[in-house]
């Protein structure tokens, strides 16, 4: 399943760097998904002294200043000339601050918010289909995260009208900046992050070397998000750097302005667990990559690039980069198991992030657990694989997702606070013992089961299914 298309698989095809993103990433208003939430809200632009990582790189780590900038001056597109040497200057400074050689000119372009936006659009719906939208409703449903009937086509569509800021496609090797007013803070912003994905393309390659491709993450949801998250972190962090050691005081009352008056209603009606993926790379990416900066540099990061994270936990759990990885499991297919009119619509990972998102962040506010007691559920994470099939004819769904724990205690963790969430879900259980929880409404059957460090949850129309499977597939 793409279960991340439209949020990460833009940023993976054309690493599209949303404006909540950007402003989340920059220092002011922090945490704009969650603007109400006075914890995690910055109203006021902080001072470079009160910021905890601003200055704590090591020695000739934040700016390498030997490094040659005037290979950064490119041809510009439909450019004012003005406009046009901020970008230039901003080029220089972003090479500055992160250390890296472009190695070909890059056409750029600043665009209206419509020619953007629709050139956003037409990439973004040229490789997501109706059938695409059509399976990926299917398993967000019977994970909990989406209503059955809702349009992510549509609301796709819609989300990008609103939120598109700037992007580089890494298909065309063109960078592209939304222009309001003109070239001011929010720009220039957008600018030094998408700068970055530059630089980090032509140095990395991220279809060939990173393998951030809709064929590679089709199946791959897990290793691209973690990847992508490495991306988004090092821009976010670099845009960072250049907000308070470049941006003129006018830029960052530009930027506190802006972040006063922006309004965002579409992505506030967007589902909960979404508006949390929407900020992830961002976000937890740019959390990763501080960590790696801490540790050594700029030099640490550019190490991530090649040897790139593949999970999501090793993003959440820096500590578990890069030994952590995450176990394989393999499933059977169950296609002719459950005999004609089915198919399979999804096969991949959950992984530890979406892990917490259905358990915390489902589509019913009564199903969703205390945020911590969600990510306590998830953290012991070590593998896992689902597969999805549904039958048209009939409407019906039936789900496997199949984990392996780091632990026999985690996987017991696990066990015991599923059983809270199914009880908010599907209403109290049927019956439950140290092995197998299980619960029935009028149209869905569910059962939890637990062995060892490993755990299997099983969704179906009907109870002659999972009794199937539990009898023809036993758990090990």
């Amino acid at each position: 399943m793409n279960k991340r298309i439209g949020i990460t698989c833009l940023v993976i095809l054309v690493s599209a760097c949303l404006l909540i993103g950007i402003i989340a990433a920059s220092g002011v208003g922090v945490y704009l998904w969650d603007k109400n939430n006075p914890q995690q809200t910055i109203t006021t632009a902080p001072t470079l002294a009160n910021l905890p990582h601003a200055t704590s790189c090591p020695p000739d780590s934040c700016l390498v200043p030997t490094i040659d900038t005037t290979i950064a001056v490119v041809p510009t597109v439909e450019l004012p000339r003005q406009i046009a040497r901020s970008m230039d200057q901003i080029q220089k400074e972003v090479i500055k601050i992160r250390g890296l050689q472009p190695k070909t000119d890059i056409p750029r372009a600043l665009l209206s918010p419509d020619q953007l936006r629709q050139n956003v659009i037409d990439d973004f719906l040229s490789d997501y289909t109706p059938e695409d939208a059509r399976q990926d409703v299917i398993t967000l449903s019977i994970l909990g995260l989406l209503p059955a009937d809702f349009n992510l086509l549509t609301f796709y569509e819609e989300l990008y009208n609103e939120q598109i800021a700037g992007y580089y496609d890494d298909k065309t090797k063109e960078m592209y900046v939304v222009s309001g007013s003109g070239f001011n803070g929010p720009e220039k912003m957008t600018f030094s992050h998408e700068f970055t994905h530059i630089l980090q393309d032509q140095n990395y390659d991220f279809e060939n070397g990173l393998r951030l491709t809709d064929e590679a993450c089709k199946n791959e949801s897990e290793r691209c998000a973690a990847t992508s998250a490495l991306i988004e972190g090092d821009a976010s962090l670099t845009e960072y750097f250049w907000y308070f050691q470049y941006a003129s005081d006018n830029d960052k009352e530009d930027v506190q302005s802006f972040y006063e008056d922006y309004q965002s209603p579409v992505y506030d009606s967007a589902p909960e667990y979404m508006k949390s993926d929407f900020s992830f790379p961002y976000s937890a990416g740019q959390e990763f990559v501080q960590v790696l900066h801490d540790q050594g540099g700029w030099q640490a990061v550019n190490n991530a690039f090649t040897n790139p994270p593949v999970s999501t936990e090793q993003i959440m759990h820096p500590d578990r980069y890069p030994g952590d990885a995450p176990i394989k499991i393999d499933l059977p297919n169950l296609t002719s198991d459950l005999g004609e009119g089915w198919e399979q619509v999804g096969a991949d990972v959950v992984g530890e992030w979406y892990t917490y998102l259905i358990l915390a962040k489902g589509y019913a506010p009564d199903t969703r657990l205390d945020d911590t007691v969600a990510r306590e559920a998830a953290e012991g994470w070590g593998g896992d694989a689902y597969n999805v099939y549904h039958n048209a004819a009939t409407n019906q769904t039936v789900l496997v997702i199949q984990g392996v724990w780091d632990s026999r205690s985690d996987a017991k963790e696990y066990y015991d606070i599923f059983i809270q969430y199914g009880d908010a879900r599907w209403g109290s259980h049927d019956s439950h013992d140290a092995a197998m929880t299980n619960w029935q409404t009028d149209d869905q059957y569910a059962i939890i089961q637990y062995d060892s460090s490993t755990t299997r949850l099983i969704i179906s129309p009907d109870d002659l299914i999972i009794n199937q499977i539990v009898r023809n597939y036993p758990l090990k």
